[in-house]
């Protein structure tokens, strides 16, 4: 897919932006009121989650806004991909509905933010620049029940007690935000050991995929 073009000089402009949704209209609508305030810049789009990991790399973007439902996937799961290949990167959520599970897996995937599309545009405006300044828009109490939650699933209490340490280490360091190549890195491991124990705690946990969203409409 073809990047747009930006209006204004990327050196005038605080913030770069990547923008992940399979609607055209809900990328021109955030794109519009992204760039209407003169302090963002969209230097990229994508439809599906498989374009959105192909470009990310290339625009090198401070901030990529996702729609957690995809044709082919889950912005969850970008978030923690694009992550990994550009570590510097944060990440924010865009969602028509606040499920719990939805938000819960976004922060286990290090997202900075969680927005409803309804959200005004100025304070889309101020979240993102928020969130390049290397701010959290989630609640440090919301990321400890979300944790608190995980323990406490019905079908994830009998498998806690069954996690080895290494997976207790790196599911506390999912929980923190950090990323594949900053867990390996922390706990002396490879990415591809990381990326195994993940799955394992999550399928371990109850979730058939490891970000799984429960279908729900738009």
């Amino acid at each position: 897919m073809s990047l747009w073009p930006d209006p204004t000089p990327l050196d005038t402009v605080a913030v770069r932006v990547f923008l992940l949704d399979d609607h055209a209209s809900v990328r021109t609508s955030v794109r519009e009121a992204l760039e209407d305030s003169g302090r963002i810049a969209v230097v990229g789009e994508a439809a599906t989650a498989g374009e959105a990991v192909a470009q990310v790399p290339t625009v090198r973007p401070d901030v990529a806004i996702l729609d957690v439902r995809l044709p082919d996937g889950s912005g969850v799961e970008v978030c923690r991909e694009i992550r990994d290949l550009v570590p510097a990167l944060r990440c924010v959520m865009l969602s028509s509905l606040p499920a719990d599970d939805a938000v819960m897996q976004a922060i286990l995937a290090g997202a900075s933010g969680y927005f409803l599309k309804q959200i005004r545009a100025s304070k889309l405006v101020d979240g993102v620049i928020r969130v390049a300044r290397g701010e959290s828009l989630l609640d440090p109490a919301v990321i400890l029940n979300v944790l608190h939650r995980l323990h406490q699933r019905d079908e994830a209490r009998p498998a806690m007690d069954r996690l080895t340490s290494i997976e207790r280490e790196v599911l506390d360091a999912v929980g923190r935000g950090l990323t594949n190549w900053e867990i390996a890195a922390e706990l002396h491991l490879t990415t591809a050991f990381v990326v195994v124990h993940v799955s394992r705690i999550f399928a371990k946990c109850g979730f058939g995929r490891r970000f799984e969203i429960d279908p729900a409409p738009r």
